[in-house]
């Protein structure tokens, strides 16, 4: 049986430095069974296959704490971490023109009724097999995540907007994360009183509809991820 607790280690001036996941063998449950079965031990062969078995016990939790199990700190409840839009076929009424091709590609993206932006938009950039893209677009939302990068909480503050309102601006990027297109966009809203709220777009649903213009280049641009922030930021080749 294996035991999963949190252990601090401390680097070489004795402070705590970060926290990994500690997985380790039950010890006294391990000393019982070796006393209940002292009398097998006395035999040889018996004795050899214990100790193997023991041994890949111990094997497994040296692997598992050896290849650094390192575990994120918590993050309060109004907060998301950075990750891959992985939803899809979430915008059925998305429809495309392809409007010129020739060193780069124009599209028309038109977004139906209660489509989601993100999900829509990344299953387009992999059906076209989108490298390097940038996009503009105008049009309303019935409702949003937004979100503010903390750089200490290496996460993002939510910021919801729950009611029907303008797409003032909408713009955003296409690159390449390990291959597969990534979708990064940024957005400001206007509310009914005028107000307005923004951010970097978690996810959003269309109505009645939004207009996206999108070029595509005809290099690749690759994201790679900083340490720093745990974001993948582009990585020009020079």
């Amino acid at each position: 049986m294996f035991v999963i607790s949190w252990k601090s280690l401390a680097d070489g001036n004795g402070s705590s430095r970060k926290k990994s996941l500690f997985v380790a063998i039950e010890a006294p449950q391990i000393h019982s069974r070796l006393k209940a079965n002292r009398d097998i031990m006395k035999d040889s062969s018996l004795s050899r296959r214990r100790c193997l078995q023991l041994s890949a016990l111990a094997g497994c939790s040296l692997i598992l704490t050896g290849r650094g199990l390192i575990a994120q700190e918590p993050i309060p409840a109004d907060y998301i971490r950075p990750g891959p839009v992985t939803a899809r076929g979430k915008a059925p009424g998305l429809r495309s023109q392809l409007l010129s091709q020739g060193s780069s590609r124009t599209y028309a993206i038109i977004y139906g009724k209660y489509d989601e932006f993100m999900a829509g938009l990344t299953e387009f950039a992999e059906n076209n097999e989108l490298k390097a893209s940038h996009f503009t677009a105008i049009g309303a939302f019935h409702e949003a995540l937004f979100g503010w990068f903390d750089g200490e909480k290496k996460a993002y503050k939510k910021i919801p907007i729950t009611q029907q309102v303008e797409v003032i601006s909408l713009i955003g990027d296409i690159g390449l994360i390990n291959g597969k297109p990534v979708v990064h966009a940024h957005g400001v809203v206007g509310l009914p009183d005028g107000t307005t709220r923004g951010g970097h777009i978690i996810s959003a649903t269309v109505w009645p509809t939004l207009e996206l213009f999108l070029t595509d280049e005809p290099s690749s641009l690759v994201k790679e991820e900083d340490p720093d922030t745990g974001l993948f930021l582009f990585h020009p080749e020079s």
